[in-house]
């Protein structure tokens, strides 16, 4: 808890707390809102997967804007796109229009790739020593979120006389805090961006600590969009209420968030490579318990162990991709982390609705297995490069 000291760490620790509230109101009623006004069942987590395409579009512009504004203006950017969203969607639910609701997820999807740099920042506003306690402290924010976000979500989908509409409207509002509180976010000096747009990525990806950090963050971070997105249409398809749901849904952002505690230090003491392996393994664990049964104690186990795989791919690829790039490919490096991040899981929403639909959840958690394996795979590379690189 000695990182807490420093003011940007506790920052972004709040800011972090506001967006994954935001996000945790969104993922427990979006697909059920999605579902009510689609005219296909199997387009009701679209207004999702747009979200995630929303994400991919915005998170390399805005690396490279902070690259040469900083990160202040570019946080508060994306937050603002989160008010914008949140308006957006209130009208849609309102008029009963679909598309409006649609086009709302875009602008979320922006505050979404925002608040993923945060982790980023705080990598900037320590020593060497303590950045991954410092990336794990600010996912950690999430916490506040795991334990007030599901009881605000019940509330605020009925605080208006239409059904939904102040959900949205809460989400407005916390992104609008958060671009207030990002005004006091102390500002670095940015190295100067490395020319060379596409071939400067190229290059990232030839060296093999990029390559296995990219595809650990991605991998975790699309297996985790993939079934949570599908987890409460899963459950509303087996007859849970809605309450069973969001409670779910707790346990799933606890376990996204709580182990950060655990995770930073982890990665200090046994390496990125180990703690992305563990990561993996729990995922694993997390399907097959999915496989095994679809009672309430199932969805529950499952999500949180589906959280706490996340949390661990994430902080180690996070701190393995510092070890692989030097400042002034800070923009490009941490923008093709993102970029992979938000395509692995613009495909996995788009995907989403369509197995859970289609073929059924055993179908989405049979999905996990071989991209566990192929992320395994690519961390052997790393750690060849590692050992040789000690003598």
């Amino acid at each position: 808890m000695l990182l807490m000291s420093n003011a940007s760490i506790r920052l972004l620790f709040v800011a972090q707390a506001l967006y994954w509230s935001c996000s945790m109101i969104g993922v427990t009623l979006t697909g059920l809102v999605g579902l009510q006004l689609s005219p296909l069942n199997g387009l009701a987590t679209l207004p999702l997967a747009l979200l995630v395409l929303g994400n991919l579009l915005a998170v390399q512009p805005l690396s490279l804007f902070m690259q040469r504004h900083g990160r202040r203006a570019g946080l508060r950017l994306g937050a603002s796109g989160g008010v914008l969203g949140g308006l957006l969607c209130a009208v849609g639910v309102g008029c009963g229009d679909f598309l409006t609701f649609c086009l709302g997820a875009l602008p979320i999807g922006a505050y979404q790739a925002s608040a993923m740099y945060y982790r980023f920042a705080a990598l900037e506003a320590v020593d060497e020593r303590y950045k991954g306690r410092a990336t794990a402290c600010v996912v950690g924010g999430g916490v506040c979120a795991a334990l007030f976000a599901p009881s605000l979500a019940l509330w605020a989908k009925n605080a208006l006389p239409l059904p939904f509409v102040g959900a949205y409207l809460a989400i407005a509002v916390l992104a609008g805090l958060a671009v207030l509180l990002l005004r006091h976010l102390r500002e670095g000096a940015a190295p100067r961006p490395s020319s060379g747009g596409w071939r400067t990525l190229g290059g990232l990806l030839k060296r093999a600590p990029i390559r296995a950090a990219v595809a650990t963050t991605a991998v975790g971070h699309g297996l985790m969009i993939l079934v949570m997105n599908a987890t409460p249409l899963a459950m509303h398809g087996c007859g849970l209420s809605l309450e069973i749901s969001a409670n779910v849904m707790r346990w799933h952002m606890l376990g996204m968030f709580l182990p950060a505690f655990v995770a930073g230090p982890l990665v200090d003491r046994l390496g990125s490579r180990r703690t992305a392996l563990l990561g993996g393994a729990i995922l694993l664990a997390s399907a097959a318990i999915a496989l095994s049964g679809v009672g309430a104690g199932h969805f529950l186990i499952s999500s949180f162990l589906l959280g706490l795989g996340w949390n661990l791919m994430l902080v180690a690829g996070t701190t393995l991709l510092g070890s692989g790039h030097g400042s002034e490919e800070r923009g490009h490096a941490q923008g093709l982390m993102e970029l992979g991040n938000g395509t692995v899981a613009a495909c996995a929403s788009f995907a989403s609705g369509a197995l859970i639909s289609g073929y059924g959840w055993s179908a989405v958690n049979l999905a996990i297995p071989p991209l566990i394996l192929l992320a395994w795979i690519l961390l052997l590379p790393a750690r060849r490069r590692v050992t040789e690189a000690a003598p």
